[in-house]
């Protein structure tokens, strides 16, 4: 048995603390692809959403991997153009069926901004769970006020916040808070599009472990308690990525990274929350 195969990544609450993620990868046949790759490498947790365009690829990839339906957790996001309760109903039962599977692990209302209305948006979201289509509801660039208001709404538990994270926004106040809450945060853009690259604290704690960078953000995220998502492609960073869950970092590791003073946010659309 390979190392790969012998890999598997630990779960927070049924998810797989290591997922693909797949924004950006809109070619359909490269899309495709990157997902059946990774699944066949050892990934069970693919990521997508309504606005990357590539939900049918996506499907596409999960039929064509030698992967069971019921070993895969699997997530996508409603776009906040699609936030008004009819609006999420509608295309949330679209993306099930552009993904070509009887129901989803995760549905993520995107944004907290565009059409969204905790109300209607949020009851349009459980009406999705009442019906079995959808069996777990998460948020996705939420800020603790958000977060409040939603746990107020709904009659089950908010699963997971899908925010931007990795050591040059480490996320501590909304660490903090999902900690407290029972919420899973979800680590989008882990390797800071690429950033975390020629960090010198980073750079010394791979040296120290003959480990690439990526793989120590990723260890250091799951160090944090933080599933992540990158996205890749290609089979070698997918291989590369993957390969981060073989990476034990020590105390000393995380204190270095936590040391870090850079601060960089990659994601910051006017719409966000915080703006």
């Amino acid at each position: 048995m390979s190392q790969n195969e012998e890999l598997r990544a630990p779960l927070a609450s049924g998810m797989p603390m290591l997922g693909l993620g797949t924004w950006q990868n809109k070619e359909p046949a490269q899309c495709t692809e990157s997902v059946q790759t990774a699944l066949e490498m050892g990934y069970r947790h693919v990521d997508t959403a309504q606005a990357y365009g590539n939900e049918e690829a996506v499907g596409r990839g999960i039929a064509n991997a030698d992967v069971d339906r019921e070993d895969l957790f699997l997530a996508t996001k409603v776009w906040k153009d699609n936030l008004a309760h009819d609006d999420v109903l509608e295309t949330g039962r679209a993306s099930v069926e552009r993904l070509d599977v009887d129901a989803l692990d995760l549905l993520y209302v995107h944004w907290p901004s565009g059409e969204y209305d905790a109300t209607g948006t949020l009851t349009a979201l459980q009406e999705l769970h009442d019906e079995g289509l959808v069996e777990r509801i998460g948020v996705s660039n939420f800020e603790p006020r958000h977060l409040d208001e939603a746990q107020e709404v709904l009659d089950v538990p908010v699963f997971a916040n899908q925010v931007e994270c990795h050591p040059l926004l480490p996320q501590q106040k909304l660490r903090e808070y999902t900690d407290e809450h029972d919420i899973e945060l979800v680590g989008y853009s882990p390797l800071a599009r690429g950033e975390v690259f020629g960090v010198p604290e980073i750079q010394d704690v791979a040296d120290k472990h003959d480990a690439s960078e990526a793989q120590v953000s990723l260890a250091w995220l799951r160090e944090k308690g933080v599933t992540a998502i990158p996205k890749a492609t290609g089979e070698e960073h997918i291989r590369d990525n993957w390969e981060s869950l073989g990476v034990e970092l020590d105390d000393e590791d995380v204190e270095k990274i936590d040391g870090i003073s850079r601060r960089e946010r990659q994601v910051d659309p006017s719409f966000g929350p915080w703006n």
